[in-house]
């Protein structure tokens, strides 16, 4: 028994480190790049999720029920796109037809692409929707593909670690150059940051927005 015990704590430990170093490569990698780690060891993707869920899951709100309350008060034919979706949350908790992204399948209603290149055409969704998931170092590029996707007036949902921002002033403004408007901010809890957009336009193209920048959201060893 004794045994057994040592051997599971020593797993525990390994994929602890496993994943600090999985979540560590998606912050500071692109999404293109993200998408060949995954493809290349499909298993890494499930210890950062899991790994990932425990510490949301030590928080006293996961970010995602607030989303799904706020979808839920929104029409039921509005379309959503949830980008980085995980366990595809969002979809099997709506009404609403969902287009689920992420790098790997954790589920059969998620189709597998880089959250900069989605396959949805332009202008054809209503709800775009971040839910922990503004990773990669090409932050720019993945929000404009966004932008793509939603139809003029559109919404984008953003909820991120509260730690990564900087500057939120200065984030607000480099969302402004990329085509979305500030609807609503919640910044009361000292997990996350909930931020509402509309879409006013395409991004304002050739023009980087380095107020955009978020700091990685890394995880030490205990």
């Amino acid at each position: 028994g004794r045994a057994a015990a040592l051997r599971a704590r020593m797993e525990e430990r390994l994929l602890a480190a496993r994943f600090r170093y999985i979540n560590q490569q998606l912050y500071t990698s692109t999404s293109q790049e993200a998408a060949q780690l995954f493809q290349s060891d499909p298993e890494a993707f499930e210890i950062y999720h899991r790994g990932f869920a425990q510490q949301v899951g030590r928080w006293p709100e996961n970010p995602v029920h607030r989303i799904i309350r706020y979808l839920r008060r929104r029409p039921a034919s509005l379309v959503v796109a949830d980008f980085g979706c995980g366990d595809c949350k969002i979809a099997s908790s709506i009404k609403n037809k969902v287009h689920s992204f992420d790098l790997v399948p954790l589920s059969p209603l998620v189709t597998v692409c880089d959250m900069a290149k989605v396959p949805l055409a332009a202008e054809s969704v209503d709800i775009a929707v971040f839910c922990l998931a503004l990773m990669g170092t090409n932050l720019q590029e993945i929000l404009e593909e966004a932008n793509r996707v939603l139809k003029q007036g559109g919404t984008l949902m953003v909820a991120e670690v509260a730690s990564r921002f900087e500057d939120i002033r200065a984030f607000m403004n480099a969302m402004a150059q990329l085509g979305f408007k500030s609807v609503s901010k919640d910044l009361s809890s000292a997990f996350f940051h909930l931020l509402e957009f509309a879409k006013t336009g395409p991004p304002r193209r050739h023009r980087p927005a380095p107020g955009l920048r978020l700091r990685p959201c890394l995880y030490k060893r205990r």
